[in-house]
């Protein structure tokens, strides 16, 4: 009788997919409400940067606008 293989032995990254989803597992999901609100605030935040609504990167093109508001705010930090 073969012993037992696991399903993706023979593919490496299949085979730490499973590693990498019990690691992840408990980071899923909006466990607090203050969780939820820096997420919700994110998610309104990149729209309104990439329209030039802040003087944040205003100046720059719409395509890059993102990536400079980004490197002023890590020097600024």
């Amino acid at each position: 009788m073969a012993p037992h293989v696991e399903g993706h032995a023979n593919n490496p990254i299949e085979a730490d997919h499973s590693q990498l989803k019990h690691r992840l597992r408990p980071m899923r999901g909006l466990r607090t409400a203050r969780t939820a609100q820096v997420i919700i605030g994110g998610h309104a935040f990149m729209p309104n940067l990439r329209r030039g609504h802040y003087e944040l990167a205003a100046n720059g093109p719409a395509r890059t606008r993102v990536a400079v508001a980004f490197a002023e705010l890590a020097r600024a930090i």
